[in-house]
């Protein structure tokens, strides 16, 4: 099961309503571990799992920065018109 965090945006006018959601995943690490000797080497770790510790940034699989990890971040926007009466 995907877990996903919702942020919904709503602008109200008097004809129209926009409300638009982001769905944000960290999946696979990009860290670079052979980079102080000129190389390239990823450990292979495919999705960010937060740790259960005290700091929530580290992934529990590798070890590695929240922020090594790629971001992917879908966005839904949805329109509704209702013409004036």
């Amino acid at each position: 099961m995907k877990k996903r965090q919702v942020v919904v945006k709503q602008r109200k006018s008097s004809y129209t309503t926009t409300s638009s959601s982001s769905n944000i995943r960290y999946v696979e690490c990009q860290k670079n571990h052979a980079a102080n000797i000129g190389g390239y080497a990823v450990d292979g770790c495919r999705e960010f799992m937060a740790s259960g510790g005290g700091d929530a940034l580290t992934c529990a699989a590798c070890g590695c920065h929240r922020n090594f990890h790629r971001r992917e971040v879908e966005t839904e926007v949805v329109c509704e018109y209702s013409p004036p009466t």
